[in-house]
């Protein structure tokens, strides 16, 4: 059981869609929808936008995580790119084996080798598993994050 890690496909958006609703937080928020317009538009510009891809993770060809990294240029940091790690999804089957853990480790690589000097994310202050994950890694809680939404 080998995971591949691989840019996804536009037949993979469904899956990547079922991935991202399969956790309580989306679930408690009615983010279980199915595939609709505004989820193949979103597809449509990461692929033409060649500082965004979608990723996904596959184990026997079933396609078991999903995430998004966007490359950031910036000024600050003396000009440091920056890759930005989003929507990180494991199948509930497949969590606690490992493949995050692999998942993460070659996000971190894919984006060394394109420059970035930073590998940031964001996760859910109601995610403390997440939390731990991401420390374990070496990742630092390092900034207070805010949103506003409409």
């Amino acid at each position: 059981m080998s995971p591949m890690f691989r840019p996804a496909t536009r037949d993979d958006v469904p899956r990547i869609v079922e991935l991202l609703a399969d956790d309580a937080i989306s679930r408690s928020r009615g983010h279980v929808a199915p595939v609709g317009p505004g989820h193949w538009a979103a597809y449509d510009a990461i692929e033409a936008d060649p500082r965004n891809e979608i990723v996904v993770a596959e184990v026997d060809g079933e396609v078991v995580g999903t995430m998004q990294l966007t490359y950031i240029p910036g000024l600050s940091r003396d000009g440091a790119e920056r890759a930005q790690v989003e929507a990180v999804r494991v199948a509930s089957a497949h969590r606690g084996q490992g493949l995050g853990r692999a998942f993460m480790t070659w996000a971190v690589a894919r984006a060394r080798d394109r420059g970035c000097r930073i590998v940031q994310l964001t996760t859910d202050k109601r995610r403390p598993d997440a939390h731990r994950f991401y420390a374990s890694l070496g990742f630092t809680p390092s900034h207070e994050g805010f949103k506003l939404l409409g």
